[in-house]
């Protein structure tokens, strides 16, 4: 499962909710399609789109079945959201914000971490990851991919000598 977003809002008074999400593309979702809401940590509900419609690139107005009623709609708000890691396979090898939870594999240190976050400073895209208890900024840039495993949810990459040493 990859984390695309949060549901923020409800929408109209028929249950409808507001979706931020970071994918980018707004052709991913599908009617029918199944979104994970995690309703607790680490539990995850399966509810069914029935409606949708794109605002922008980074927001949708959803419908989810058997969710009609704005009460309904109200307990979902602030929870975050999760897809099948099938439905974004081609987003996801484009999109560091959908990195987030990653593991990074080194070449030559092997096991950094898991990406806590992401940010992008101009053009380039920075992941914050807690290495030897320290946080490190890792550049993620194409010189430095060597492959991005959606299945497994890892990062391999092949850093330049002395760059976790800077946080050390």
């Amino acid at each position: 499962m990859i984390r695309i977003g949060k549901l923020v809002a409800t929408h109209g008074l028929n249950g409808a909710l507001i979706l931020t999400h970071v994918v980018g593309n707004s052709k991913w979702l599908k009617n029918g399609q199944v979104i994970l809401v995690e309703m607790q940590k680490g539990s995850h509900i399966p509810y069914f789109i029935s409606q949708f419609k794109a605002n922008n690139d980074k927001e949708y107005v959803i419908n989810l079945e058997d969710v009609d009623k704005i009460e309904s709609a109200k307990k979902l708000i602030t929870k975050q959201v999760y897809v099948d890691e099938v439905i974004l396979a081609d987003y996801a090898k484009q999109s560091p914000l959908l990195w987030i939870g990653f593991n990074v594999i080194d070449k030559i240190k092997g096991e950094i971490g898991a990406i806590n976050d992401v940010s992008q400073t101009g053009y380039q895209w920075l992941a914050r990851v807690i290495y030897n208890k320290s946080e490190v900024l890792i550049p993620l840039i194409d010189e430095m991919i060597e492959k991005v495993d959606i299945k497994t949810r890892t990062i391999y990459v092949e850093l330049p000598e002395g760059l976790l040493e800077v946080y050390l």
